[in-house]
């Protein structure tokens, strides 16, 4: 189990962690509620420390390793660019996600999510020049309206130029070079630094803290990113997806490439069914995960994820149906927390800004 570097910095606040990749995570703080994270993702800036677990690919065959790995095409991804990358089984059940981040022509680094990768990439890099390997490295997420104002104010350079959605830059952040990405786990205007081993951790939370504190930037868990998550449909390994569906099951077919000529599970993807069993989901209750959703008296699916969303004054899920094709707008009874069943209704994803124009930076007014 290890801590990530700005663990002494939480600690005065109260934290309850969870683990995620055998790292402390925190869910949330004593010194603030979870509403309050939230309205900082929405209305300001709030930083959570990930537990995120980025691999290093190096060599002259990384690009071809990782192009067998996943099931997107990344040689379209060029050097100062992410993408997002969904491994698979040779059967197609899904293994993890991530962001891919193409350092070099032959340098990345996948910041992956809660599950075992490294030892199925090296089980596939057998004859390959390709060294994989735990750079130590640590991610942390600022995010919300406010944050690229405290990213040109914490760099010593200012605002980096180009610095697109999905981009990467190395900025001078403490006096130190310090990595980061237009990315994020809430679909809000935001950004990920992640700190090596080599730098000051010190140094650069006291440049991000300051830079944050005239927008009142706090630190948040992952409790508050929960909620937004969810509104963005964005989906979490483990709970929305598992080896037992395909990216096709979940939505996530756009980052599948048919096209390309061979990658782990394509045989099994190419025969699979494609239309989507993912829906979102609104009714007045927090649902419950693992409750069932009901309707015309039968069980059509399961809640995978619910929260009460603060914006939009609802009950708010993602739901894994049984069968693809039950429209948007069907009426539907959901098992909730509170142990009641409530009325409810299927929803596409996300739940609101649909062309994702809020982390695009072309949406920029607060709710």
């Amino acid at each position: 189990m290890s801590r990530h570097p700005y663990h002494d910095y939480e600690a005065p606040l109260g934290p309850r962690y969870t683990v995620y990749n055998r790292r402390h995570m925190a869910c949330c703080f004593d010194a603030t509620s979870t509403m309050d994270g939230y309205w900082k993702l929405r209305q300001s800036s709030g930083v959570l420390h990930t537990g995120e677990f980025p691999l290093e690919f190096v060599g002259p065959d990384a690009e071809k390793l990782l192009n067998q790995l996943f099931t997107k095409d990344i040689t379209k991804i060029r050097p100062g660019r992410c993408g997002y990358g969904i491994a698979c089984y040779h059967d197609g059940g899904m293994i993890v996600d991530g962001v891919l981040l193409r350092l070099d022509t032959d340098r990345f680094w996948y910041a992956q999510a809660d599950g075992d990768f490294y030892s199925w990439a090296r089980s596939h890099a057998n004859g390959m020049d390709v060294r994989i390997f735990d750079p130590h490295v640590y991610v942390s997420q600022v995010q919300g309206p406010d944050s690229l104002r405290v990213l040109e104010a914490a760099s010593d350079n200012g605002m980096p130029d180009p610095f697109n959605y999905f981009g990467i830059a190395t900025v001078s952040i403490g006096g130190q070079s310090v990595v980061i990405t237009r990315t994020g786990y809430t679909n809000e205007l935001g950004w990920e630094f992640y700190t090596e081993p080599s730098h000051n951790a010190d140094e650069i939370w006291a440049a991000i803290s300051a830079a944050g504190k005239p927008f009142g930037q706090e630190m948040i868990g992952l409790d508050a990113m929960h909620i937004r998550r969810i509104e963005a449909g964005i989906l979490n390994a483990g709970s929305d997806f598992n080896h037992t569906t395909t990216p096709f099951d979940v939505g996530l077919g756009r980052f599948v490439d048919l096209e390309k000529s061979n990658f782990i599970g394509k045989r099994a993807l190419d025969d699979a069914p494609k239309h989507s069993r993912l829906t979102g989901l609104l009714t007045d209750m927090e649902p419950l995960i693992g409750g069932s959703l009901i309707a015309h008296g039968q069980q059509i699916g399961r809640v995978t994820a619910g929260a009460m969303s603060p914006f939009l004054r609802r009950g708010i899920g993602i739901a894994l149906l049984e069968t693809a094709g039950t429209p948007e707008g069907t009426p539907v009874f959901v098992d909730c927390v509170d142990g009641s069943r409530a009325p409810g209704v299927l929803a596409g994803l996300p739940l609101y800004d649909k062309d994702a124009a809020i982390p695009r930076g072309k949406l920029v007014d607060i709710p």
